[in-house]
């Protein structure tokens, strides 16, 4: 059986669930007690679960993302939410050579069994300080797993994963995907880390999506497909570990790749990916391997403008359209 909950309600209920389950779980973070978080992902948690263990933290990302690896490796288990993925960067010593390293550097002594949840992408013209796609960052960072969500029922189940695992675990979740609803299981359950999810099966082109483009992506799929072209969509669901071979094996199935990622153009998951799949299924290629991203420049306040340097489904389009030239799509 399930049920349709919004994203933040599934993410909710993860928390909750594990929290009622494991006292040792605790969250911290600006705004996400009584307030709520200001996406209303920890609404009413402070009622149940007191002060103490959903705690407001000063404006000092540095300050409790550090105290978060400290309370870990003294066997708690603390979940930090950044109120904005940006803000990563005020913590990013803290994140890339303390946290990601604990376990490295002791020789697996020292476990770091944290969550580190962040927003990423833009929604309703927040700027450019506000509206970065940094999981690329992460996936850069030996240590950390990343996580990146499409749906409600992931956004659950990677979130318990990620919760009961004893790594240290970035979870990026998309601002715009807050309030989208979809199905969610009931009771207990986990979605691994290191499996995709083959969205919809196809056979001209696959595209691999990531995050909220998952959505484009599948929008584009349907309209080709009154076309005759079938399009494979591949949501990867985590980053670190990524499902290679589910990838590989779409791409020797089609001959064609496209990756779409809301991170900027140069130096992205979609580049790494794009490499990859280049390298490991070179003789299955009839086509280059076409990125569609974010372009290379800050996100723009201005509505018009942040639309055109996000991926929209008119780009996708065209990159499946480039790479189908010549081929027969009957």
């Amino acid at each position: 059986m399930s049920r349709e909950l919004t994203q933040a309600e599934a993410l909710r209920e993860a928390l909750c669930e594990e929290m009622r389950a494991d006292k040792q779980i605790f969250i911290m973070g600006e705004d996400v007690g009584p307030h709520g978080g200001i996406f209303t992902v920890t609404k009413g948690m402070f009622d149940e679960f007191g002060g103490e263990r959903v705690r407001d933290t000063p404006i000092s990302e540095a300050g409790f993302v550090g105290a978060a690896l400290g309370a870990a490796i003294i066997g708690g288990r603390p979940i930090a939410e950044l109120m904005f993925g940006d803000f990563a960067a005020v913590a990013m010593d803290q994140l890339v050579n303390q946290i990601a390293k604990a376990r490295y550097m002791s020789g697996g002594k020292v476990k770091a069994p944290l969550v580190v949840r962040l927003t990423i992408g833009a929604r309703g013209s927040t700027a450019a300080q506000h509206s970065q796609s940094p999981h690329a960052w992460f996936m850069h960072t030996p240590g950390l797993y990343v996580a990146v969500p499409s749906t409600p029922a992931d956004c659950k189940g990677l979130l318990k994963t990620a919760i009961r695992n004893d790594n240290p675990v970035v979870f990026c979740e998309h601002k715009k995907l807050y309030f989208v609803k979809g199905q969610v299981p009931d009771g207990d359950y986990m979605t691994p880390f290191g499996v995709a999810d083959i969205k919809r099966q196809g056979k001209h082109a696959t595209v691999v999506a990531i995050s909220i483009m998952v959505n484009k992506a599948l929008a584009v799929a349907d309209k080709l497909a009154r076309e005759g072209i079938e399009l494979e969509v591949i949501d990867p669901r985590t980053l670190v570990p990524m499902d290679w071979e589910t990838i590989f094996k779409s791409v020797r199935k089609t001959g064609r790749l496209v990756v779409m990622d809301e991170g900027c153009f140069t130096g992205s998951v979609a580049a790494e990916i794009a490499s990859k799949v280049s390298k490991e299924c070179f003789d299955y290629l009839d086509a280059p391997v076409e990125r569609v991203c974010a372009t290379d420049t800050p996100i723009p306040f201005s509505p018009p403008l942040e639309e055109f340097v996000i991926p929209q489904e008119d780009d996708l389009e065209k990159a499946v359209r480039s790479i189908l030239v010549g081929a027969a799509c009957a």
